[in-house]
């Protein structure tokens, strides 16, 4: 009779277990999923700008028709990135070609800074088996953290780490790894501001890292300046 109640005890530990884990992989994929939507959230048109130490690039960030771009001049040029469901599709407007950006020139940087192709897709929301690491505080806002790691080599991280803001769905950090499991790049949301009574990113950190030794060698900002006319 002992044993077995021993055994019951046992499974039943197990499953809980089981039922746990399965738990924490749906919440990261559900987390990571509304991320994705929260750009989506409102309809807006934005002055915007890079900014690398003295250089500024000015350009419209757009969010409409469930897509977001970034339309820059001199030359002109609009990435544009759209999201339908669990896909996300980045282009590239130069004059009147559209085409898709190819996996090739994802590291490719974004008019010289730090920003890559690849950041600005944000297609590692949609590698699968994100991994719930637990909660931190990212800037006083409590943020879910989770890891993803690359399907494929055809990324410039092999992983990836964000902090999603509990209450928006905001991505607030967005760290990458290389292949030996150091910090390359942290993409960090410095401050927000409302713009027509809705919460919206002010200011954006890119800061590339030194893997051997974790010291920020560059820094480009994202800011956004206000309503577009």
């Amino acid at each position: 009779m002992l044993k077995t109640l021993q055994k019951i005890i046992c499974c039943s530990i197990a499953l809980l277990q089981t039922a746990i884990i399965h738990a924490e992989d749906f919440s990261a994929a559900q987390i990571i999923s509304d991320a994705r939507l929260n750009p989506l959230g409102n309809e807006i048109t934005l002055n915007a700008q890079l900014r690398a130490g003295s250089v500024k690039v000015p350009f419209i960030l757009a969010v409409k028709d469930r897509s977001v771009s970034y339309t820059f001049e001199n030359p002109d040029q609009s990435i544009i990135l759209a999201m339908d469901g669990e896909v996300s599709r980045l282009s590239e407007s130069l004059g009147a070609d559209v085409k898709p950006v190819s996996l090739t020139r994802l590291s490719e940087s974004v008019r010289g800074g730090l920003i890559t192709y690849e950041d600005l897709s944000l297609g590692f929301l949609h590698w699968p088996d994100p991994k719930l690491l637990g909660e931190e505080t990212v800037r006083t806002r409590r943020a879910w953290k989770i890891e993803i790691s690359a399907p494929s080599a055809s990324s410039q991280y092999a992983a990836v780490r964000v902090w999603v803001d509990k209450a928006s769905s905001a991505l607030l950090r967005i760290e990458g790894y290389d292949s030996e499991g150091k910090l390359s790049k942290r993409l960090e949301v410095v401050s927000a501001r409302k713009i027509d009574g809705c919460w919206m990113l002010k200011q954006m950190r890119v800061e590339r890292i030194d893997p051997s030794n974790r010291k920020t060698t560059g820094i480009t900002y994202l800011e956004v300046l206000g309503k577009a006319n």
